[in-house]
């Protein structure tokens, strides 16, 4: 069976769909299917340090010869198709929601993973034009899919509700998986040489994730300044125009293009970790967070509760005492702190790589 992937963001994206799509073609690879051979589809190589974190066992296709980025676009939504018929492509999986058209005219089965549908539901974070063409791409690959993967429950529900009660037949909830080495041991030298890199404070707390209004960064600034004076918060992750309106506070310290060895270690040097978005199809750095040990605090009104589990702890997007006591308790020396660390990476476990990966091979079967 030959399997085609989408691989633009696998090759372009450090962070988010990048990370999804590398561990996802990881795990397939490490199955050891020889039944099973995956091609990967990329408008161009993207960034040698991401597409060499592929392990071997998989090809990379591009476009024939070095096209604009107008025609990479083009041969990503259309032309792909008749490269795909060219290399006998049984079943083709979009890894970020969108599918080229024709697909399903040319006999080729099509898979599109759904990771949120927040453009529909919060467009106030979208410029408008923006909100059309991603509204219409779902859309599109809807048509076109023969099946939907969404990554969470909450995910499923807003296809049905968006998209049509009709899909609920095509749609399988499978979830992401994270990387393995954030569940790994850092060595102490390790550590030591990234807290100086990054002039990182002994004790704080860590999030991870795009720096925009949707993910709240705000909320954890103003609770961070209501514990402790040795406490700061740490927010790894690319910065918008939205870091003029956090609230100014010498204990904030903000880190972007953080490479995902040096994030390891900044996970394993946190005492908690903080995820106050107003929205998520699903929230990964949450598992990542709770695979390296930490304690995690987030918000509730999408699905977070559903990637932490209930040993982690929830509050409201706007109640600053309240995320400011949840953070408190997650600090060293709380009471009942690492029963529910322990707790957590018992549930993170069906997050695993390979049971995601074997899920995804039963569906291209």
């Amino acid at each position: 069976m030959i399997v085609g992937i989408d691989a633009k963001r696998i090759v372009r994206n450090g962070t988010g769909l990048g990370s999804y799509g590398r561990t996802l073609v990881n795990d397939l690879i490490r199955l050891g299917d020889s039944d099973m051979q995956l091609r990967l589809y990329a408008p161009d190589e993207g960034r040698d340090e991401l597409r060499s974190q592929i392990i071997e066992g998989a090809e990379f296709c591009y476009p024939k010869g070095h096209p604009a980025a107008l025609r990479k676009a083009w041969w990503r939504s259309r032309s792909i198709v008749s490269d795909l018929v060219r290399d006998s492509v049984e079943v083709y999986h979009g890894l970020s929601g969108e599918l080229p058209m024709g697909l399903r005219k040319a006999g080729i089965r099509g898979i599109v993973t759904i990771h949120d549908l927040i453009f529909m539901r919060h467009p106030e974070y979208y410029h408008w034009l923006d909100t059309k063409i991603y509204e219409w791409k779902f859309r599109q690959s809807l048509r076109e899919a023969d099946h939907i993967i969404a990554i969470s429950e909450r995910t499923r529900q807003d296809i049905l509700e968006l998209g049509g009660e009709e899909y609920a037949d095509r749609i399988s909830v499978i979830y992401q998986s994270f990387a393995p080495h954030f569940s790994g041991s850092v060595q102490d030298e390790r550590k030591a040489a990234v807290r100086e890199k990054y002039k990182l404070p002994q004790r704080f707390v860590l999030n991870v994730g795009t720096i925009e209004a949707r993910k709240n960064l705000a909320l954890a600034v103003e609770a961070v300044d209501l514990l402790p004076q040795d406490i700061h918060l740490v927010a790894v992750g690319r910065q918008t125009d939205y870091v003029r309106q956090l609230p100014h506070s010498e204990r904030l310290h903000l880190l972007s293009g953080v490479p995902d060895q040096d994030l390891a270690a900044i996970y394993a040097l946190a005492e908690a970790f903080v995820y106050p978005s107003r929205y998520e199809g699903f929230g990964i750095p949450i598992i990542e967070a709770i695979a390296a040990g930490l304690p995690v605090v987030a918000c509730t009104g999408s699905c977070l509760e559903e990637a932490g589990g209930p040993h982690s702890r929830y509050v409201g997007p706007d109640d600053v005492i309240g995320m400011a006591e949840a953070l408190k308790m997650s600090l060293r020396g709380a009471r009942g702190r690492q029963e529910r660390i322990l707790r957590s990476r018992e549930y993170i476990q069906k997050f695993e790589g390979n049971d995601v990966a074997r899920q995804v091979a039963e569906l291209y079967k």
